[in-house]
């Protein structure tokens, strides 16, 4: 991920107060960028992962998710998300009334219904099919 796709990816998200990051994996660049902002960030993965300072972790895997974890998030999102992951965040993030935005690997495109949105070197993709709409 390029410096500027991290910068646009956290301007993005920084219209949220409290996020989730899905499969955090060794790419902290934007919870980092987003903590630095005052966004609250609680980072998942199925591994035990270090995480930047402001960062919270919580073990989970969204294909069976502990909703405590996405419970107070206002987002949900994903970098580099598989198609087969793409529900499951949906799902996870609709039980939480929270959005779900991600990216996903090279060509892969959406395997849910969504709102587009181009950002340098990117694709952000903002799922639609929300029970209410989006926020």
């Amino acid at each position: 991920m390029t410096r500027s796709s991290t910068d646009a990816l956290a301007r993005r998200l920084a219209r949220y107060d409290r996020v989730v990051e899905v499969g955090i994996g060794r790419r902290t660049d934007v919870a980092a960028a987003l903590a630095a902002r005052g966004v609250a960030v609680v980072a998942t993965d199925i591994h035990d992962r270090p995480t930047p300072e402001g960062v919270a972790f919580v073990r989970d895997d969204v294909t069976d998710p502990d909703p405590t974890v996405y419970a107070d998030a206002d987002a949900v999102y994903a970098l580099n998300a598989p198609p087969e992951l793409h529900r499951p965040l949906r799902d996870a993030a609709n039980r939480a009334d929270a959005d779900l935005l991600f990216t996903t690997l090279g060509g892969d495109g959406p395997a849910v219904p969504v709102d587009r949105e181009q950002i340098p070197g990117d694709t952000l993709y903002r799922a639609v099919d929300r029970p209410d709409g989006p926020r």
